[in-house]
């Protein structure tokens, strides 16, 4: 079990069930030459979403590891072609929840407007109010792509009197006409109205870079730029410069370009417009159970001979 940064999977129900089998969790991240050693002498790796990724480099390295059990069905984190090369088998199943993104979201942009993170601080040292926040009753939301997760965000907007306003492709915008929402005029319409502007979109190749340094140009100097998703869909390095140069004045994140992000060494924890937190999302009790029980199925599965949810290579 790679990346069990909490140590949580032995306290869950799924770990009962590989009795008889033995079982190792890490709970650090390594890559390169040290993830190859680490996987040396296993026969199956459980994957945690895209805690870790399985470039050519390494997998053509593994000399034991028979089954990769991967929780979620996004695997492009993993060299396919080059896992089917060495007749290693990628079992992907399962999905997180909506739910448990959707209250992050939330979480984060109430922090952020009520700063919420200082004044924690503040209280545990001794001192008394030191900021004024903000309502978000009677402000503009933005959500870019309502799916699963973006329409749980809009829902909760509209439950705090919030205007919502989306923007995304076209069955985005048809999901939000049918929901009562409104849709931007245009995308420069939408960056540059919203008070607060939340992402909810996959990263794919299609979206990668999605939001530019342009569109963050648009937005108030009073705005929040919320991200949940994936760092990958805004433009490499456009958020920090964004948020220094004042627009949009403040961003509350959970995900980076190189996660774990260890020692502050992210360019975004060094501003005080950003709320961040450590890419929590997906990991509550409820969510953590259901994957892994995915992951334990397929672990289960392949030593049974019987493997199931296998993902084929890209190329035949």
């Amino acid at each position: 079990m790679l990346d069990d940064f909490q140590s949580a999977f032995g306290r869950l129900d799924a770990a009962r069930r590989l009795d008889g089998h033995e079982v190792v969790t890490f709970p650090d991240a390594v890559t390169g030459d040290a993830l190859v050693e680490r996987l040396h002498g296993f026969d199956a790796v459980v994957l945690l979403q895209q805690r870790t990724a399985l470039p050519r480099d390494v997998v053509e390295r593994l000399d034991t590891v028979r089954l990769v059990s991967q929780t979620g069905r996004n695997t492009g984190h993993l060299d396919l072609d080059a896992l089917a090369g060495r007749g290693i088998t990628v079992c992907a199943g399962g999905a997180g929840s909506a739910a448990a993104t959707a209250e992050l979201t939330w979480g984060l942009v109430l922090s952020a407007l009520r700063h919420l993170p200082a004044e924690v601080s503040r209280l545990r040292e001794g001192r008394w109010q030191g900021s004024v926040g903000t309502s978000v009753a009677g402000l503009t939301l933005g959500v870019y792509g309502l799916g699963r997760i973006g329409s749980r965000v809009a829902a909760v907007g509209r439950a705090f009197d919030m205007r919502v306003v989306c923007w995304g492709r076209e069955g985005s915008q048809a999901r939000a006409r049918e929901a009562g929402y409104d849709v931007a005029p245009s995308r420069e319409a939408f960056f540059a109205g919203a008070d607060v502007l939340c992402v909810h979109l996959p990263l794919t190749q299609e979206t990668r870079g999605i939001v530019t340094a342009a569109d963050l140009a648009l937005m108030k100097p009073g705005a929040l730029f919320v991200n949940t998703s994936r760092a990958g869909l805004v433009e490499s390095g456009a958020l920090a410069a964004a948020v220094a140069a004042g627009r949009p004045g403040r961003a509350a994140v959970d995900v980076f370009d190189s996660e774990p992000v260890l020692d502050a060494a992210d360019p975004l924890l060094a501003l005080p417009g950003v709320t961040a937190t450590p890419h929590l999302g997906y990991v509550t009790w409820d969510v953590l159970e259901s994957l892994y029980g995915t992951a334990v199925e397929q672990v289960l599965a392949f030593a049974a001979g019987e493997p199931v949810n296998v993902v084929a290579p890209t190329r035949p």
